[in-house]
C-alpha cells in the first residue's frame, strides 16, 4: 500500500469517512521519495526510538518503523486512529497514542524508551504551532538525540539563520543554545495534499549532550534574548531597557560595553556565545543591586 499515492489517500479517507482537518494543519505527503529521505536522515542510530508527532495516515510512520527499533506516534485527531490501525497493521514496533503533544507528559511516556537507547523526534509540524511544539521539546530537558521537523520554509530560514542575518530572531538564538540546526532540503508545496500555499523545508537539530555555553542563570539568558529581539529595530541598550525595568539604561550600557560591544549594536548581531556572556554581566549587575 503506497500511502503517498493520491488515489490511495483518497480511498483510505473515504473508507473511514474522514476529511482533511484544517484546524490540525493536515497536509499529507504525496511524494514517497521525500518520506524516505526524512526517515533516512532523522537519526543516525538504527537502535533508536522515534517519537513521531502527527503521523497522519502513517506514510512516514511505516518508513520509520522499517529503519528504527520503535516508533511512538502521537496523533491529536481521534478520527485518524482507526485509519492508523488499518494502515499500520502488521507492524509490531509502532505504538499509536491519541493525544495532543502539547498536553502529553513526555517524560513519563518516553521513560521506558530512554532506558533502552537513544530517542529522536520526527514530525511534520502544522505551521501554526511549530514554535510552541519545538519549545516544549527543547524545554522538556529530555535527552533527545535529534529533532527533525518539516516546517514552513520561511520558519526554517529563521531557525537556521546565522547571527547578523536578516532572518535571525529570538528562536534562532534559543535553538542554538540547545543544539545545531541544519536545513536538509526543501519540499515544494505540490508534494502535499491539500496543496499548501507555501513550500516546506526539513530541518534537523542535533541536540548537544553537553551544552557548550553555560550561563550563570538560564532564565536571565532567555530574558536577554527575548528582550533583544522584542524591538529589533532598536539598538541593544534600548531593547534591553524595555526588558529589564529593574536596571537603568546606564547599567545596561555598562554591561554591553564590558562585553566588548558598541552601544549601537542590535541583538540580531549577537551569537549565542555572546548572548551568554551578556546575560552573565546583566545577572551580576542585578545580583549586586540586591546586596
Amino acid at each position: 500500500m503506497n500511502l503517498c499515492d493520491l488515489k490511495t489517500i483518497k480511498q483510505v479517507m473515504a473508507m473511514f469517512g474522514i476529511n482533511f482537518r484544517k484546524e490540525f494543519g493536515q497536509n499529507f505527503l504525496t511524494n514517497h521519495m521525500v518520506v524516505e529521505d526524512i526517515a533516512d536522515q532523522c537519526c543516525d542510530h538504527a537502535h533508536s526510538t522515534i517519537l513521531e508527532i502527527g503521523p497522519g495516515i502513517g506514510s512516514l510512520t511505516r518508513e520509520l518503523a522499517e529503519r528504527y527499533d520503535h516508533v511512538v506516534a502521537l496523533e491529536i485527531d481521534h478520527g485518524l486512529i482507526p485509519v492508523l490501525k488499518f494502515t499500520l497493521d502488521g507492524y509490531q514496533n509502532i505504538t499509536v497514542i491519541n493525544e495532543d503533544v502539547m498536553k502529553t507528559d513526555l517524560a513519563s511516556l518516553l521513560a521506558p524508551y530512554f532506558e533502552k537507547g537513544p530517542v529522536a523526534v520526527c514530525a511534520n509540524l502544522p505551521y501554526y504551532i511549530t514554535t510552541p511544539i519545538l519549545m516544549k521539546l527543547l524545554e522538556s530537558g529530555l535527552p533527545f538525540s535529534d529533532i527533525t521537523v518539516m516546517i514552513q520554509s520561511e520558519v526554517a530560514d529563521r531557525l537556521c539563520a546565522p547571527p547578523g542575518g536578516k532572518n535571525c530572531g529570538a528562536i534562532t538564538a534559543v535553538l542554538n543554545y540547545y543544539g545545531q540546526p541544519e536545513k536538509l532540503f526543501t519540499v515544494r508545496a505540490d508534494n502535499f495534499v491539500p496543496v499548501p500555499k507555501v513550500d516546506s523545508s526539513v530541518v534537523r537539530i542535533r541536540l548537544y549532550r553537553e551544552k557548550p555555553y553555560r550561563p550563570l542563570h538560564e532564565g536571565t539568558l532567555f530574558r536577554t534574548i527575548h528582550a533583544s529581539f522584542e524591538q529589533r529595530r532598536k539598538t541593544l541598550p534600548n531593547s534591553l531597557s524595555a526588558g529589564f525595568g529593574e536596571l537603568t539604561k546606564e547599567e545596561l550600557e555598562t554591561c554591553i560595553t564590558q562585553c566588548g560591544h558598541p552601544l549601537n549594536i542590535r541583538g540580531e548581531k549577537l551569537s549565542i556565545e555572546e548572548f551568554t556572556t551578556l546575560s552573565d554581566a546583566i545577572w551580576h549587575t542585578m545580583q549586586s543591586k540586591k546586596v
